[in-house]
């Protein structure tokens, strides 16, 4: 049946290393350099599938339910032990889960307005809860390093463009620390994203023009980048692992690659002083575009390379320089790469 081919959400695993396909007939997992299927859940086993987060490459998989044919409460998380074949935890919430995010340590989940800190995965207990704005398109993100001294958490603020940031090494069992915000935007935020070291934070809003990266300690804004001068929906932004550049892409078909610490690599108008500030902003200083109107999410692959992966059950790898040059490296149907000795 070609809604079993329906693709419901798509998400990469902490270092972009393997991407999660949630679908109407279940859910499938890929390794990205090389692209191939490393496992598929059928329908029987989870239902359709709106959610699934993994952690690296362990053999924890969360899971939530969602699409026309679930087996389970959109309320409900599911923790999956591949290793073990079974499901070996399951939470109930209030409300339907927005996001979730888990890391070797902690658990974290978003209903509509609030935010529930887990300790995970031994013992599993909450640690604390968090009122937030309504958070309707389930922003939230954690920093997934084990080893670093800061453990961030960023999520809609309770005013219109903030963001709350929340240094979950340094908040104690019970309580949450006193909010600390930036003020991003002035509309709604639409993305946000954390480097790998919980040092920045990007974000856009929903006019989907501007992304903005903030240092977390001082929350201070560091550089100001522009993706376009239309609006746009950010389906994704991505650093790579040292943070030099970030990516984001967009319901214009189009992903975008910036440079974060070379800011002298990005474009800019060439008569910044008439245009005022529209002027002065940093451009894309490379750019490749997937098929018109495809949402997609990208990440930084190795050497080098942006990964995007389209909801149209595409696969596409870009090669860049610092001279602003994309060139194409593949290009694969990844629905139709497929391991049918993989059965569970």
């Amino acid at each position: 049946m070609a809604s079993d081919r329906k693709i419901l959400n798509l998400k990469f695993n902490q270092d972009h290393g393997c991407f999660t396909c949630c679908m109407e007939s279940g859910v499938r997992i890929y390794n990205v350099e090389p692209l191939c299927e490393k496992t598929h859940y059928y329908i029987d086993m989870v239902g359709s599938v709106s959610q699934c987060e993994m952690i690296y490459r362990t053999n924890l998989i969360g899971i939530v339910s969602g699409g026309s044919r679930p087996k389970f409460a959109d309320n409900v998380l599911l923790i999956y032990d591949d290793s073990a074949k079974k499901f070996i935890l399951e939470i109930t919430f209030s409300s339907s889960i927005r996001a979730f995010r888990m890391r070797r340590d902690k658990l974290i989940v978003a209903l509509l307005n609030k935010i529930h800190v887990f300790s995970f995965p031994t013992p599993t207990q909450k640690l604390f809860s968090m009122e937030t704005r309504p958070n309707i398109r389930g922003l939230l993100e954690v920093s997934p390093l084990a080893n670093c001294e800061k453990q961030v958490l960023v999520f809609p603020g309770h005013k219109v463009g903030t963001l709350q940031v929340v240094d979950l090494a340094n908040t104690e069992v019970g309580c949450s620390s006193s909010p600390v915000y930036i003020q991003a935007h002035q509309s709604d935020l639409s993305c946000v994203a954390l480097n790998q070291q919980g040092t920045k934070v990007a974000t856009t809003s929903i006019k989907g023009t501007l992304i903005r990266v903030w240092d977390t300690s001082t929350r201070t804004q560091l550089v100001e980048l522009r993706r376009g001068s239309d609006p746009a929906i950010i389906f994704s932004i991505n650093f790579n692992q040292t943070s030099d550049y970030l990516c984001c892409s967009s319901d214009k078909g189009t992903v975008h690659i910036f440079a974060i610490k070379r800011t002298n690599l990005n474009k800019r108008m060439s008569i910044p002083n008439i245009l005022g500030k529209y002027g002065e902003s940093q451009w894309a200083f490379a750019n490749f575009t997937v098929p018109p109107e495809c949402a997609c999410v990208c990440a930084f692959g190795k050497n080098n390379t942006v990964i995007a992966i389209g909801m149209d059950g595409t696969f596409h790898q870009y090669g860049f320089n610092s001279e602003g040059t994309c060139n194409r490296e593949i290009f694969d149907i990844f629905l139709d790469v497929c391991d049918d000795d993989i059965v569970l």
